[in-house]
């Protein structure tokens, strides 16, 4: 999955506003403008589409746990360089708010199945035995599954497809 995509799934899980999209990247000290929300959000082949960073999409997810969880008396996070799949998962996990059965039931609402273990394994640091790297169809999954518990109208909301960039079926 891309960065933009991730960006995408989100703001229309959670219907975010342009307004409420700066405000979450200010929280995690980014002053993003309109416009560059605007061509992050825009489809892969538009021509003013804009590769959303991994730095960026940290800082996104950063400001995200304060928006939902609140702000604490920690500084900011620094945000992360480089971004993976677990990193992601790990963020999304926090500023939710959720632990591993509601992830896992947000993971049978997408119709993925995952054990406790096998969950588990994304959240460890690289260099235990256990870890497991998280793939994009389990990334992926957990983004439906959040799509149809937190939207509204998810019996009517188009369920995103990933293709591959560049591929024909674009």
């Amino acid at each position: 999955m891309t960065n933009n995509d991730i960006l995408r799934r989100i703001r229309y899980t959670l219907d975010l506003g342009d307004d409420r999209m700066i405000a979450i990247f200010s929280l995690a000290d980014l002053q993003a403008s309109r416009a560059q929300i605007s061509d992050w959000l825009k489809k892969d082949d538009d021509p003013a589409f804009q590769a959303l960073s991994d730095r960026r999409l940290a800082i996104f997810l950063n400001g995200l746990i304060i928006d939902r969880r609140g702000p604490n008396d920690r500084p900011v996070p620094e945000p992360e360089s480089r971004l993976n799949n677990n990193t992601i998962f790990n963020k999304l996990k926090i500023a939710f708010d959720l632990k591993a059965d509601a992830v896992l039931e947000i993971m049978e609402l997408a119709e993925f199945h995952l054990g406790k273990h096998e969950l588990s394994a994304f959240f460890r640091k690289p260099a235990h035995k256990n870890y497991r790297d998280c793939k994009d169809q389990v990334l992926r999954k957990f983004l439906q599954g959040l799509q149809i518990k937190y939207r509204e109208d998810a019996d009517s909301a188009p369920v995103f497809e990933w293709k591959k960039p560049g591929s024909e079926n674009n």
